[in-house]
């Protein structure tokens, strides 16, 4: 039992390593002296203040010349998804606004052109909301966005918004809501 090691502090065990023989020839190196070889010698004295030496970072921001561009199918692709939300509030704004323009029993040019401004409209709110998103989501948040969700979303509530509009309008539908509100 005395070749046991204690048990009780398995820290303290030591264990003998063998002895090795260093070799008689040059060592590789030696500790503490550097090899330095010769200076070459310098061939101008001071570099021109004119030349420029490119680095390769560029402006901050810009776009890398090396990497590829995305082809513009990619960014359709792109602006496609999530476009269900457009859709349906432009159904539901196109609904709504034939009820209101066959109750008001008169010359349809004044109500197409109201319902082609109200498109241009929400085009606008389309791209606006691209807009904040590429400020505030991928240069101030440093995110990137591969859909179009947010945009086609806040264009689909314009869009129902300005449906309940000419639902207001119409003078039967708000007396069928009044009542039905009066029901309750």
């Amino acid at each position: 039992m005395a070749d046991q090691p204690n048990q009780s502090q398995p820290w303290e065990r030591t264990v003998e390593v063998p002895r090795q023989e260093v070799p008689l020839g040059p060592a590789p190196f030696r500790r503490g002296v550097a090899q330095v070889g010769p200076r070459p010698a310098p061939t101008e004295s001071f570099p021109a203040a004119h030349e420029h030496e490119p680095t390769g970072t560029g402006w901050p921001g810009a776009p890398d010349p090396h990497q590829p561009r995305m082809p513009l199918s990619y960014h359709m692709r792109q602006l496609r998804l999530g476009s269900e939300w457009s859709i349906v509030g432009g159904l539901f704004a196109f609904v709504c606004w034939g009820i209101w323009a066959i109750s008001a029993r008169g010359d349809l040019t004044s109500p197409v052109v109201t319902f082609v401004l109200t498109l241009f409209v929400a085009a606008g709110v389309f791209g606006l909301s691209r807009l904040l998103g590429r400020v505030v989501l991928e240069r101030q948040l440093g995110r990137v966005r591969r859909t179009a969700k947010g945009a086609h979303l806040a264009t689909g509530v314009f869009l129902v918004g300005v449906g309940i509009a000419y639902l207001r309008q119409t003078e039967w539908v708000m007396g069928i809501w009044n009542w039905f509100a009066a029901l309750f």
